[in-house]
C-alpha cells in the first residue's frame, strides 16, 4: 500500500518497511530530520543526498511539525493602533 503524504513524500509499504520517504527515493525522511536536528548544514545534506532539494527538506519539516502539533501555524502581523 502507497500513502502520498505530501508531494515530496511518501510512505510505501514494498520500500523501507513503508517509513516515510523522499518520492522517487529510498532516503529516509527520519534520517534527514535527525540531521537537520543535529545541525548539520543544509548545504552538507544536500550534497550527501543529491536526489533531495531544499523543497524535500521543508516539506519533511512540516510533516513533522503537523504530527507532533496537530494544527497550522499562523503567523501573526503588527496592527498599528489608531
Amino acid at each position: 500500500m502507497r500513502v502520498e503524504i505530501n508531494d515530496y513524500l511518501v510512505a510505501d509499504s514494498e520500500i523501507c518497511h513503508g517509513k516515510p520517504t523522499f518520492r522517487g527515493t529510498r532516503v529516509l525522511v527520519s534520517d534527514i530530520l535527525e540531521l537537520v536536528a543535529v545541525g548539520e548544514p543544509m548545504e552538507e545534506i544536500l550534497e550527501n543526498y543529491p536526489s533531495i532539494t531544499r523543497k524535500h527538506v521543508a516539506a519533511a519539516i512540516k510533516y513533522a511539525a503537523k504530527l507532533l502539533g496537530g494544527g497550522s501555524y499562523v503567523k501573526f502581523s503588527k496592527v498599528s493602533a489608531g
